[in-house]
């Protein structure tokens, strides 16, 4: 019978596995899809602890209020726009078929209409590279260039924050309620290191480093540690 590993009981919904998302400020996420151009304004700049960047308050002159990523040197009272074409005035939502090439862009649409998933962590931008018919191409900050549909849409910008690495989180407590902001479990304890009940790898004798860490691929779920199922082992001559 397998071991139930600490790493596999995030499912027991207890308090140190759950993120605590109703003290969220909401979702940021781009307005929803209109044809017509939509005008804005920022109402309020507030800090989210499931965020890194900070969010924007923005009421639409449709009635509709949203919160958005908000990006670097945008203030409360300024006006943007969603849907404008050719109008890459700092904060707005367009479309990356109308927005010029070699703009800094950010909160980038996977699909048309998703809200935004590429590009949303503090500091953080995107380039856009150049166009076809078909397909928009764009530099993540990871440097790798990918492919997006035309219709997707982005904000104009690079998002808040920047710096917020530099900042030592100097004391244990700080990495702990920051991880806990966001469901990550910390600190991150080895197997070797753990007790037998709690994983295959630990013990009295987890200081021996002569155990095999080969694990056949029908192995019960809690003895699936180490490498599984190696088409090769031992020394490569």
């Amino acid at each position: 019978m397998g071991k139930r590993l600490i790493s596999q009981r995030r499912g027991r919904a207890t308090p140190r596995y759950i993120a605590p998302s109703k003290r969220y400020q909401g979702r940021a996420a781009h307005v929803s899809m209109n044809k017509e151009e939509l005008k804005g304004e920022i109402i309020d700049l507030v800090n989210c602890r499931g965020h890194f960047a900070p969010l924007a308050k923005v009421k639409y002159d449709n009635g509709e209020n949203c919160l958005m990523i908000a990006p670097d040197g945008i203030k409360v009272g300024d006006n943007i726009s969603a849907g404008s074409k050719g109008d890459t005035t700092l904060g707005n939502v367009m479309s990356l078929k109308d927005i010029p090439e070699g703009t800094l862009i950010y909160n980038i649409e996977s699909q048309p209409g998703d809200g935004g998933k590429f590009c949303r962590t503090s500091g953080t931008f995107g380039r856009l590279v150049s166009k076809s018919q078909k397909t928009v191409t764009i530099i993540l900050p990871s440097k790798k260039e990918k492919k997006f549909c035309p219709d997707c849409r982005a904000n104009i910008g690079i998002v808040a924050g920047a710096g917020r690495k530099e900042k030592p989180f100097l004391k244990a407590g700080k990495v702990y309620h920051a991880k806990k902001n966001r469901n990550k479990l910390w600190p991150s304890v080895s197997g070797n290191s753990m007790n037998a009940v709690d994983h295959p790898f630990g013990g009295s004798k987890s200081n021996s480093k002569n155990k095999p860490r080969q694990t056949s691929r029908h192995a019960p779920p809690g003895r699936k540690v180490g490498s599984l199922a190696p088409r090769r082992t031992g020394v490569k001559r």
